[in-house]
């Protein structure tokens, strides 16, 4: 189903069921949907306010539109996804530069309690400064107090994804789909440790060695810490999705 996702976002539960009858799976559409749901999966489509917004956690605006985004640490962004293993699954998220495409920090956990998260951000403040906005979807992780607080210590303009929004949050949508099927996809791992050792030794080769097309073929490394990016960053902008 990850496989799947990655390949088609805009997938429901019965072509789902379909998909995988068709690949030799016996599974009925309530199952499809028990798993969807385990994996935070949700078909991208235009549909109405159903969902109920938690009253305890506030929601930020999408600070983003028509924003030129021109420089390193203007704006970080983080999300989390589901990855399989052979046996049970892990949850990933990164925090994100989105003008170089460098991975700051990520962590793994094996819940979505929240301090995973709050991990990841605190190391990539510790290690590479402020940026000036940060910016996630509306996910209980990144609207707790827990998490919005340490932004707002640190005195980081937050935004938040609008409610059916994806292309808000389409830089990590294309983070997910590189790392994948580079390299997730392409492997099986026994246990989270196999994982995370793998997943270290692949972000490191991201960052440091994988040629983007969109950087010019430098590698996010390259633009992050270089020196001369004002040159760069004239000639490179890059328009926030409206």
């Amino acid at each position: 189903m990850d496989e799947l996702y990655c390949k088609d976002p805009c997938y429901g539960s019965r072509k789902y069921e379909f998909l995988l009858k068709q690949a030799g799976y016996a599974i009925g559409r309530k199952k499809v949907i028990s798993l969807m749901r385990l994996m935070g999966i949700c078909a991208i489509y235009r549909k109405p306010r159903t969902s109920i917004q938690s009253m305890n956690h506030k929601k930020y605006p999408y600070l983003l539109k028509g924003v030129s985004i021109t420089k390193a640490n203007q704006v970080w962004t983080s999300d989390i996804t589901y990855v399989p293993m052979e046996r049970g699954f892990m949850f990933l998220t990164v925090i994100f530069d989105w003008f170089s495409r460098k991975v700051l920090s990520w962590r793994l956990s094996n819940t979505l309690d929240g301090v995973f998260c709050i991990e990841a951000l605190e190391e990539a403040l510790e290690r590479h400064g402020t940026p000036e906005i940060f910016n996630t979807d509306q996910g209980v992780q990144f609207t707790a107090n827990n998490f919005t607080g340490v932004l707002e210590a640190h005195g980081i303009r937050i935004s938040m994804d609008g409610r059916g929004r994806y292309l808000d949050n389409i830089m990590n949508e294309r983070l997910w789909r590189t790392l994948k099927y580079e390299y997730i996809h392409l492997h099986s791992f026994r246990d989270g440790n196999e994982l995370s050792r793998g997943l270290q030794e692949y972000i490191h080769y991201y960052n440091s060695q994988r040629p983007h097309q969109s950087l010019k073929y430098k590698t996010p490394d390259q633009i992050y810490f270089s020196d001369s990016n004002l040159e760069y960053n004239r000639q490179q902008s890059y328009l926030s999705p409206i």
